[in-house]
């Protein structure tokens, strides 16, 4: 295999990449193998044909294009390899030259890591961050604690109320006829949601159990699927049971039913000391994001398309798998959303160039002030990923290659970078406060009205 690299506009790159024609004919022989059983050809039993004979019969492509994918699979990841360049896209292929006895030719447009002009990155203004925790917010933590300990009670004596959680039958019709997709049996809900079309649950208030009801919808005009899009739709609906929760009351015995702890006195104190450690990490977190976004703001870069389209794809394959473990395929989702993947792409792109702007900034200081990990640093990450999997380190050690490792040194020293630039930010009065400051200082200089009486007192 060989690869030449050609430089193109706003860091793209084309790859073309050959392999040798002896192994486009072994790829070949491998598509034979792994098809020939589902080729039927008039005086052989079913997988027993010849090669030549199944090619005069279909041509002489037929298995040009599972080779072809093949030697793409095996063989790109090698090219990009060699070619020595920075790739942070999936590639474009396309074949230019695919034929038995001639060596198999293709080429990968791909997106480069972009250049950074980095600006300014030490003393970035940061908003101090407010770290009191109110009497409120112990209350409000409190009540998560009741909410998350309430019990689950059927309703029989009143009609459909929102935040219930309901079952439910229904089957949707537009136009008079029943539509794919649209009918439903013991469908868990929870009113107000928001996990149907909008206007859909609140039409459920008021509904009693076991009594048929019909819900009139429109369908949003960018729905996922194109024959239902800007249709009225309704929807025949049969609330089977009404739950509803019933908060534990706030008492000691509460306190040592949620906690370590014998008395509510105790628990509230526990309860705000966690408050207080869980705001300072997330004030922590919110200057990082502050004062990496000002960094960003002072530097130039620009981004391929292709590198912000690989990040798009990737938070959507993640929102997709968290799906997944809640028991929810994306199908489902966009189906009961009226979404499309489409539209989601186009709503996370805005996320995925700040993701990728964070990411070069932070590179770039740490190039800038010569921040690497340190083996300790790094035998350190590995022993915390050693104890998330239970697993021993030098296992772990045995499964991770060499560009994975290179890549978790590299996390280490941004992450260093975005210590740095955190460290070296300068606070400014938080939002709320300088307003305030600004208001008074605006009080103080406009001139002061005069009455009339000590306008006479000043005459005399």
């Amino acid at each position: 295999m060989s690869v030449q690299v050609e430089k193109l506009e706003k860091s793209m790159a084309k790859l073309t990449i050959e392999v040798s024609a002896d192994d486009l004919e072994k790829a070949i022989e491998t598509a034979y193998q792994k098809n020939r059983g589902k080729i039927s050809i008039p005086g052989f039993r079913k997988g027993k044909a010849p090669r030549k004979l199944i090619e005069q019969m279909y041509g002489k492509g037929v298995f040009y294009e599972d080779a072809a994918n093949e030697l793409i699979n095996s063989e790109y990841p090698k090219a990009a390899e060699e070619s020595g360049e920075d790739i942070v896209s999936n590639p474009k292929i396309d074949i230019t030259q695919v034929e038995s006895g001639k060596p198999f030719i293709f080429t990968a447009e791909v997106a480069l890591k972009p250049p950074v002009s980095l600006g300014k990155y030490k003393g970035v203004k940061v908003e101090k961050a407010d770290l009191d925790v109110t009497d409120a917010d112990v209350d409000a933590e409190i009540d998560k604690q009741r909410n998350t300990n309430a019990r689950t009670v059927e309703v029989t004596d009143r009609a459909v109320k929102k935040d219930d959680m309901i079952t439910l039958d229904f089957e949707g019709f537009v136009d008079g006829e029943a539509f794919k997709g649209g009918k439903g049996e013991d469908y868990p809900l929870t009113i107000g949601s928001g996990a149907f079309i909008p206007g859909f649950e609140e039409q459920l208030i008021g509904v009693e159990a076991g009594k048929e009801t019909e819900v009139k919808v429109k369908f949003p005009a960018d729905y996922q699927a194109a024959e239902l899009a800007d249709k009225d739709a309704t929807f025949k609906c049969t609330v089977k049971t009404i739950k509803e929760k019933q908060l534990p009351e706030l008492n000691d015995e509460f306190a040592s039913d949620v906690s370590e702890f014998e008395t509510m006195a105790e628990y509230r104190e526990d309860a705000k000391k966690k408050l207080a450690e869980r705001k300072a990490s997330e004030a922590k977190a919110k200057k990082e994001d502050e004062a990496v976004k000002a960094v960003i703001e002072d530097s130039e870069m620009e981004l391929p398309e292709a590198m912000i389209e690989t990040q798009q794809r990737q938070i959507v394959n993640d929102f997709a798998q968290r799906l997944q473990m809640q028991g929810l395929s994306m199908d489902q989702y966009l189906q009961y959303t009226g979404s499309s993947v489409d539209k989601m792409m186009e709503q996370v792109k805005p996320q995925a160039e700040e993701r990728i702007k964070s990411r070069l900034v932070l590179e770039a200081v740490a190039a800038a002030e010569k921040l690497e990990a340190t083996d300790e640093e790094f035998e350190a990450e590995l022993k915390k990923m050693a104890d998330q999997y239970k697993m021993e380190i030098e296992k772990i050690k045995g499964m991770i290659s060499e560009r994975e490792q290179k890549q978790i040194r590299e996390d280490l020293a941004v992450q260093k970078a975005a210590d740095f630039v955190v460290e070296n930010s300068k606070e400014g009065a938080a939002k709320k406060a300088a307003k305030a400051a600004a208001d008074d200082s605006e009080k103080e200089a406009k001139p002061k009205k005069t009455t009339k009486k000590a306008k006479e007192d000043k005459e005399d």
